[in-house]
């Protein structure tokens, strides 16, 4: 989805928080329901920020005055698998633990037989695998903090 550069700086803090809401809930939400489940302070400020999302294409109201998804946008930083947003460094840290494991059965499998030269070339393959997952972890630990305080960026632009 292509947003302009003024609505892409209006999918932050509570707006972002009122979005990632209504995806997670996956089904049509009135003012009140979002107000309390994103611990807003009125339906009004509910209702202001429902609007800025259906005036950016990413809700649209029902017949019944109730608002449900239209698209999901894309936000820097972050995959949408099913209704939840992952930071992408913790994906790529997931795929760094099942690397590490399968390096790990191999080693234990080959530990008894190989010579010290496999051991210690298998031992560093391992040492930067292990330091590979923990920077993405560390990473996606860091912008899955901010996204619970509600900042993030559409497309890639700031």
């Amino acid at each position: 989805m292509n947003l302009s550069r003024s609505q892409d700086e209006k999918l932050e803090g509570t707006t972002f928080r009122v979005y990632t809401y209504v995806v997670k809930e996956g089904k049509p939400v009135g003012t009140r329901e979002v107000m309390r489940g994103a611990n807003l302070s009125s339906p009004s400020v509910a209702y202001r920020h429902l609007q800025k999302l259906e005036a950016m294409g990413l809700l649209q109201k029902n017949e019944y005055g109730e608002y449900v998804v239209k698209e999901k946008a894309n936000i820097r930083g972050y995959l949408w698998i099913g209704k939840r947003l992952v930071p992408r460094m913790m994906f790529y840290s997931f795929i760094f633990m099942f690397i590490l494991a399968v390096e790990l059965v191999v080693l234990a499998i080959h530990f008894s037989v190989e010579d010290y030269k496999f051991k210690v070339f298998f031992l560093l393959l391992t040492l930067i695998t292990v330091a590979a997952m923990i920077l993405f972890l560390v990473e996606g630990i860091i912008l899955l903090i901010r996204s619970r305080r509600g900042s993030s960026v559409v497309d890639g632009e700031r």
